[in-house]
């Protein structure tokens, strides 16, 4: 199952401040993330595991709008 970054950051209880500091960023770069990950940078993908306690691969890297679109269309093929 797929999920955002922000629900991954959510889920182990960080606020933005508290993980970008973790990932050596600014918040607002992790904002701007949370919203279109498409262009994230590999070192902020790389660290991701470790700080999130979850696989790259379990992570939907897009715009937020194209995760809520993906999951419409599962839903509607249900």
């Amino acid at each position: 199952m797929l999920i955002t970054l922000e629900a991954a950051r959510r889920n182990i209880g960080y606020s933005q401040k508290e993980a970008a500091d973790l990932f050596g960023i600014h918040y607002q770069t992790l904002a701007k993330l949370e919203e279109d990950s498409s262009n994230a940078p590999f070192a902020f993908i790389q660290k991701i595991p470790k700080i999130y306690k979850i696989p790259t691969n379990n992570i939907f890297f897009g715009s937020k709008n194209e995760f809520i679109r993906l999951l419409r269309s599962q839903k509607e093929a249900v």
